[in-house]
């Protein structure tokens, strides 16, 4: 089986005037749900074996936290997680098929989407994703995503 770790980025700051949304750093409040949800996988023995993770600043911040907390590993970042469909996050997956442990690092809508397409099947399952939160899917081994191929096995968010 493969493990597979989404973690939406903690809360972040709004955008200043002429401030990009990808350059928009965490709030103290989300500096400390990245702390926890550091904390969190530390305690789930969830280290990855490879990150995958949205350019975006608040994203870079709450991997910097994680990272701190788990001790740090091959981390790729992807711009393609940035503002990305669950067809797109599905795809950027696949890539990866072959590490057994991925975390990724990233957004929602998209998230939230697809936790929901790889558990039931459909996307339209979505029931939010909280800042800093994390859902943990079990995937079979070498197998190609899709709809309902992955078990939600935990979830959580501070």
């Amino acid at each position: 089986m493969r493990d597979l770790i989404l973690l939406r980025h903690a809360h972040a700051e709004p955008a200043q005037p002429g401030q990009s949304d990808a350059d928009r750093p965490l709030s103290p409040r989300g500096q400390a749900e990245a702390e926890a949800a550091a904390q969190w996988l530390k305690s789930h023995n969830a280290k990855p074996t490879r990150v995958l993770c949205s350019p975006a600043r608040r994203t870079r911040e709450t991997l910097e936290r994680v990272l701190e907390a788990l001790g740090y590993t091959e981390v790729r970042y992807e711009p393609r997680i940035y503002d990305a469909a669950p067809g797109t996050l599905m795809a950027v997956l696949d890539e990866h098929a072959d590490i057994d442990r991925v975390l990724m690092v990233g957004h929602n809508p998209g998230f939230e989407q697809v936790v929901a397409l790889l558990h039931s099947g459909i996307s339209g399952d979505a029931r939010g994703m909280p800042t800093a939160g994390i859902a943990r899917l079990s995937l079979p081994a070498g197998a190609a995503l899709e709809p309902g191929i992955g078990t939600l096995t935990q979830f959580w968010w501070p």
